[in-house]
């Protein structure tokens, strides 16, 4: 029963980070709303199930570089309070995997809507 009871707080760990980087980062922000766009937009287009599945790929792959550049840059924050040269290269590497991301997201999501449209 612990055993199960440490996972439950594992998933609670999660959902907390994820709450808390929406609450406070606007770029999360800006996620949550095309995440939720998107996904009514594919509704009202009735897309295929292949369609949703890139779609879903693309919604995740993007959350999960945004937490993680999040991750990378509060800690970066606790590590060198200060401007440092490296930290901001750091910062600015992780940023690119988001736009990456977000990138190659946009280019899925204009393939699959633009000929509905």
């Amino acid at each position: 029963m612990k055993f199960v009871l440490k996972r439950l707080d594992s998933f609670k760990y999660a959902f907390s980070g994820i709450w808390t980087m929406v609450k406070s980062e606007k770029n999360a922000q800006i996620h949550l709303f095309s995440s939720l766009f998107i996904i009514s937009i594919g509704i009202i287009y009735q897309i295929s199930k292949l369609e949703w599945y890139a779609i879903i790929l693309c919604i995740a792959l993007v959350w999960m570089a945004e937490l993680l550049n999040t991750a990378i840059e509060v800690l970066a924050d606790v590590v060198s309070p200060e401007i440092h040269p490296s930290i901001k290269t750091v910062k600015d590497i992780a940023a690119g995997a988001v736009l990456i991301s977000a990138m190659a997201s946009l280019i899925i999501g204009i393939m699959i809507f633009y000929p509905k449209i």
